[in-house]
């Protein structure tokens, strides 16, 4: 969607795009006035604040005015049958004045995949802010939206919203027992058992006793955020049944900590592939057997995809995951595609027609209905 050759600033969590580490094109002290300025135009309230107000389902008469929505960054992109909702993210400083700017958090719009027609939509509920980096993912017609990073930091609260209803509205999910994770954005999330099963990420250093690494990021004391933030390996499971959240005791060689990577659930199997971790683009592949929690590392031959972040990693069918896009080590934004095979354990190039729009953290729309390749 947002076809940008800037980086999203991965080492400080979903905070509107800089350069990494200290290769900035500005100081700091610009970047804390950008910050500012972000702050003051999001739209979005105080972590305390609710909005109890609950809006119908319907176009909003602006949508006349735009047919498509707005390039962005650090969105999210689910389907529930023949509907995509995208939500969130931010525009980049590029296409709007000198500074980023994250887009309403009442916001959503919505692609008929039949049809080919995007529409835009006012959500109403307590949303608490306009966010990027957060994970979206949808399970029964019903959205969950957690974590993400919006002006004044990293947040740990997750929200859902029935898609199927006469009217979009956000629900924060309050009341749930055990510990929840830590504060973060850019984390991965598998579906298995009417369980949402969340991976890794960047944010806040955990408090209380949580399993997995967390991995202080050095340079995040540096600037705005004094506190600092990290990277980390944490598994955090949401029995939506109980409304539990839960660590389970995991076996088996574990990934390193790492953010904006990608998830694919086959199977009783939780797939996850690259992301960053300190100043490098992976391109290793772990599954975790969803049922016992043992981590299995994959040796795949070579050749395969180069180490990145910010990329898809979608099943198509029963044995095959595509993957598609990315941002390398070298700032190289990606349009190149990839057919895992799960049985096979092999990658295979996929030929396509989108090779002159390279992006990051996007969703392939076209139907793939090969059974092999």
């Amino acid at each position: 969607m947002a076809e940008r050759v800037e980086e999203m600033d991965e080492d400080g969590g979903g905070q509107p795009a800089r350069e990494d580490d200290n290769n900035s094109d500005r100081d700091d002290d610009d970047d804390d006035d950008d910050r500012l300025m972000a702050w003051m135009v999001n739209n979005g309230m105080d972590e305390d604040e609710e909005d109890d107000e609950v809006e119908e389902l319907s176009a909003d008469p602006e949508a006349l005015e735009m047919d498509t929505p707005a390039e962005r960054s650090g969105h999210i992109a689910v389907v529930d049958r023949n509907i995509m909702y995208v939500w969130g993210g931010y525009k980049n400083a590029q296409n709007h004045g000198f500074f980023d700017l994250y887009l309403p958090r009442s916001e959503i719009w919505t692609y008929d995949m039949e049809s080919g027609v995007w529409m835009k939509h006012i959500a109403g509920g307590n949303l608490c802010t306009s966010m990027s980096g957060s994970c979206g993912v949808c399970l029964d017609g019903v959205l969950y939206l957690f974590g993400g990073h919006h002006a004044r930091g990293n947040t740990n609260r997750i929200y859902h919203m029935h898609l199927r209803a006469r009217s979009l509205v956000w629900e924060e999910m309050r009341d749930l027992k055990g510990l929840p994770p830590s504060s973060k954005d850019k984390l991965g999330c598998w579906v298995h058992n009417n369980r949402l099963v969340f991976f890794g990420g960047y944010g806040c250093a955990p408090q209380g006793a949580h399993r997995g690494t967390f991995e202080y990021d050095e340079s995040s004391s540096l600037v705005w955020d004094s506190m600092g933030r990290g990277w980390n390996n944490h598994i955090h499971v949401l029995d939506l049944e109980t409304s539990t959240w839960s660590q389970p005791i995991t076996q088996g060689n574990t990934p390193s900590p790492r953010a904006a990577h990608a998830c694919a659930t086959v199977g009783n199997r939780g797939y996850v592939f690259g992301g960053r971790f300190k100043n490098y683009r992976l391109n290793d592949l772990y599954y975790i057997d969803l049922d016992t929690w043992d981590w299995h590392e994959m040796s795949v031959p070579q050749p395969g995809p180069v180490g990145r972040s910010w990329h898809s990693f979608t099943p198509v069918s029963s044995d095959l995951i595509f993957l598609f896009g990315g941002f390398t080590t070298e700032r190289e934004t990606l349009s190149d595609a990839w057919l895992y095979c799960v049985s096979k354990n092999e990658w295979k190039p996929f030929k396509h027609s989108h090779t002159e729009s390279p992006r990051w953290l996007t969703l392939f729309f076209h139907r793939l209905t090969a059974t092999s390749y």
